[in-house]
């Protein structure tokens, strides 16, 4: 009811909409209230290299090129800065793609649809636990946490069984390493030791969550080697120069992430019987666990070690289906396995799960079939065992075709690529070439790299996005790319070096 006087409904929405249409400053405001010098700082210094200025330029490159207005030496970008393996070619792995779809769409499952008996079986399996179009349980899927346990507990073949309830599925390992990272750090003096050079998420994350980001250094010449006495000097120095600080976690990245390297188990007991003795909880991220390209040295994960060695290290370790032989990026699926943490520490990990109320389900099941693929005897193992063993032996052909053409360009040292999907050479870059980037306000590293980009279309990320030992310049790229077209790239990545080099001689 409109009082006497009082203007009717249809006129105050009127003016409303006048209102709305103005110009800030005619609205009563003096200036817009979020801006970038009003962010918080933690979020602002916040870096991401992998997809930093480089990789923008490079998007901006690709699409010159495909829309025809691009003049540039080459035809095409080739993506070397990311472990993303089908956007380079690689081929999907059917078996896993033929249960999704059946997932994704049951009305396959009522016509003739010529899927091999054992897709149908996994994905009914599937099916009768979870409709994938519905919120799971906040930890995950029940079926496909228990297809990880029973993966783990094959590949470990420890006494001590996985157990399902400490097992947590995730959008991708990165969300679940994030989570982690949020139950250690509660104010700047949280220390969190990683690996340098190191995977930019945990630099961006710690910083992000305001955390104090604590390298230690690998040993480049001894094939980026980790030490127990060097990350114990560390760890010494940390509390020498912050007396209020506490180191909380160590993290390792095995197979490494730039760097290609792989642990002995000699080191990772080392490092297990250092953590315990300090109380300091490991990470362990594991992504690469079926990247592995040297016959001198075998894998082993830190929870087989731990458990052999009865330690009660506390330990998260993360695995993906972003990597292996399957590089599933898009589906982000993950997992973190707790041992040896405090249950009251686990039911805080669930309310953290819980408020995103859960990871998604396509990514679960995917994540429960990369560690269940068809075993022997099924009739999708044929194809399986052919897919999977075409693509890790090309892969393991392009480790080897990396680091041999690197290391013969002058003034590149690059260690063997034991594992992982990354080279990280070094650079040896003239004086004149370092005065041109520090003119420029740029590091040397990141100048080379960008240049590279515009001159051959090969896209690398600087090593000064992964922290580096002061005074050295690496870059890290891929060993994606397809093998029929590598050498190529890699020709094309000489002649620029060689040039230069000459350049800046």
């Amino acid at each position: 009811q409109v009082g006497a006087g009082r203007p009717c409904l249809s006129h105050l929405l009127m003016r409303l909409s006048v209102f709305r249409n103005l110009p800030r400053h005619m609205r009563g405001f003096s200036a817009a209230r979020l801006t970038v010098d009003r962010l918080p700082r933690h979020v602002v210094e916040t870096q991401y290299a992998v997809r930093g200025a480089i990789v923008i330029r490079s998007g901006e490159i690709d699409a010159e090129l495909k829309s025809g207005k691009g003049s540039y030496p080459f035809s095409e970008v080739v993506p070397c800065n990311i472990g993303n393996p089908q956007a380079v070619g690689q081929k999907a792995i059917t078996f896993y793609r033929q249960v999704l779809s059946v997932l994704c769409n049951p009305g396959l499952l009522d016509t003739s649809h010529g899927l091999p008996e054992d897709v149908v079986a996994r994905a009914k399996m599937f099916l009768e636990a979870q409709n994938v179009g519905a919120y799971s349980n906040s930890k995950g899927i029940a079926v496909a946490r228990q297809e990880v346990a029973r993966f783990i507990d094959r590949r470990d073949r420890v006494p001590v069984p996985a157990n399902v309830e400490h097992i947590f599925l995730s959008n991708g390992a990165s969300e679940a390493v994030k989570a982690g990272l949020s139950l250690l750090i509660n104010d700047p003096n949280d220390a969190i030791m990683v690996p340098v050079p190191q995977y930019p998420l945990y630099s961006a994350a710690v910083r992000l969550m305001n955390g104090h980001f604590l390298g230690y250094y690998l040993e480049e010449e001894s094939g980026w080697s980790t030490t127990a006495s060097g990350i114990k000097k560390t760890i010494e120095e940390f509390r020498q120069k912050n007396p209020q600080g506490r180191v909380r976690a160590l993290v390792v990245i095995n197979p490494g992430n730039p760097t290609g390297q792989l642990m002995s188990v000699d080191d990772m007991k080392e490092v297990v019987d250092l953590c315990e003795k300090e109380g300091i909880v490991l990470l362990a991220d594991e992504v690469y666990q079926d990247n592995i390209w040297t016959e001198k040295k075998s894998w082993s994960s830190f929870r087989k070690v731990a458990l052999e060695k009865q330690s009660n290290v506390e330990l998260m370790s993360f695995h993906s289906v972003s990597k292996g032989f399957y590089g599933e990026c898009g589906f982000r699926g993950g997992y973190v396995e707790a041992i040896n943490i405090d249950a009251g520490v686990l039911e805080q990990v669930y309310k953290l799960a819980s408020l995103s109320l859960c990871s998604n389900t396509m990514g679960q099941a995917m994540m429960a079939l990369v560690t269940n693929p068809p075993s022997e005897g099924e009739p999708s193992f044929p194809l399986y065992q052919q897919e999977r063993d075409a693509i890790m032996s090309s892969l393991k052909r392009k480790a080897k075709l990396v680091t041999t053409r690197l290391n013969a360009m002058d003034g590149v040292s690059c260690q063997e690529v034991e594992g992982a999907m990354y080279a990280f050479p070094k650079l040896t870059l003239p004086p004149k070439a370092v005065e041109a980037a520090a003119q420029k306000g740029q590091a040397p590293d990141f100048m080379y790299c960008m240049d590279m980009l515009e001159q051959t279309g090969v896209v690398v990320v600087p090593g000064s996005g992964f922290e580096q030992l002061p005074g050295t310049h690496h870059y890290r790229m891929t060993i994606l790319p397809d093998e029929g077209k590598l050498p190529g790239v890699l020709d094309r990545m000489e002649e620029f070096h060689n040039a230069f080099l000459k350049k800046y001689a």
